[in-house]
């Protein structure tokens, strides 16, 4: 039986897009630096926070990177004050988080959003007795697609990788959740589409959360006999 869902968070659980967009612009602005474009932040979302502004510079035109450490600092510090800015939850996550819990799954979240924004936007939108396990990017964890940190987090949860299930939107889930051998379940709605899944070898791709519960029911007590 599966024991335990562990979730990726922006583009995932939450549509985090103006948050991230907005805090990137603004800490362009400070540096006086080009803007980028919405969906420019859609591509460059997925590896972390140094990763997203290193993706920003360069397209400001700072191909060395020389004023890296500087974005990081101004970054960090406009964005841990607007994490929460235009987040919601995806239409239909909490009902489905909600059903999940029900057929007694244990939920948690790993994002490579930093540690103390992804807690904080989790807990402000779904509370702090949905998930039994928050994290987010730390000093000294690898981020993923490295699967040190689900792994990690799946025995925390009392479960096996064979009796956990990954789910996130992005070329950076699907790998995490392979490499970790764990069933992995690929999210349309997020900040990647159902053919970018498919290309990076996504197995099983929903468009709606309550296809989640739906796959896990249907499968329940099926992967692991025999």
């Amino acid at each position: 039986m599966y024991k335990a869902c562990i979730f990726d968070l922006d583009g995932t659980l939450t549509d985090t897009l103006d948050s991230l967009a907005f805090s990137v612009n603004a800490t362009l602005e400070e540096m006086r630096l080009p803007l980028i474009t919405r969906e420019e932040c859609r591509r460059f979302v997925g590896n972390g926070a140094r990763v997203l502004m290193e993706k920003a510079l360069r397209a400001g035109g700072d191909d060395t990177l020389e004023r890296i450490d500087e974005a990081m600092e101004i970054y960090g510090r406009i964005f841990d004050a607007n994490c929460t800015y235009h987040v919601a939850a995806y239409e239909g996550i909490t009902e489905m988080l909600r059903q999940l819990k029900d057929l007694g799954l244990r939920l948690a979240v790993l994002s490579n959003k930093p540690d103390p924004q992804a807690v904080h936007v989790v807990e402000e939108i779904f509370g702090k007795e949905t998930f039994q396990w928050i994290q987010g990017q730390k000093p000294g964890v690898p981020r993923k697609p490295d699967p040190a940190a689900v792994l990690h987090i799946a025995k925390e949860l009392g479960a096996q990788p064979k009796e956990a299930i990954y789910i996130g939107d992005s070329e950076v889930d699907i790998a995490t959740g392979t490499a970790a051998k764990m069933k992995t379940i690929g999210v349309s709605w997020g900040f990647r589409g159902r053919e970018d899944l498919k290309a990076d070898g996504a197995g099983i791709i929903v468009d709606i959360p309550g296809e989640i519960t739906e796959w896990i029911s249907k499968n329940q007590e099926v992967e692991n006999h025999g």
